[in-house]
């Protein structure tokens, strides 16, 4: 890879590895967990303590890596900030990447989610963009899928 930040990478010790999680403040826990559930085909297990189930939902990707935290406005936050409704500011869309596009698109369609693909052939890669039940903008990513 040809990374103009390559000689940077290789002197530095302390940098970013990966995306972690992204949290939503969910107006309805058991709605959004069936969307990410049943829609994604993610595994939701219990959040750790202080959180309890009618606060927090932890949602796994298939690596067992906990990729989206579920919170109840009631949920307990280290860092709080005003979740007033609407758009998430600077935030666009939170992109997963995905394997099943038929799948997904079909279960998409037997709920009567609205949703809009794309194609971006040079790269081999075919999209879904959908809004959660909280209104946040999910990019779906199908590479060679």
């Amino acid at each position: 890879m040809n990374s103009p930040f390559l000689q940077f990478e290789t002197r530095v010790r302390a940098r970013v590895v990966a995306l972690d999680h992204f949290c939503v403040v969910a107006a309805d826990l058991d709605r959004s967990e069936a969307f990410y559930r049943d829609v994604l085909s993610l595994e939701s297990c219990p959040a750790p303590a202080p959180l309890t189930r009618e606060t927090a939902r932890w949602i796994y990707d298939h690596e067992e890596r906990p990729i989206i935290h579920l919170n109840a406005k009631s949920a307990p936050r280290a860092m709080d900030r005003d979740m007033a409704k609407g758009p998430t500011g600077a935030l666009h869309h939170i992109a997963l990447r995905c394997e099943g596009f038929d799948d997904i698109r079909d279960r998409l369609e037997d709920r009567g989610l609205t949703y809009e693909s794309n194609l971006i052939q040079s790269i081999g890669l075919r999209q879904i963009f959908v809004h959660d039940p909280d209104g946040v903008l999910l990019e779906l990513n199908f590479f060679e899928d």
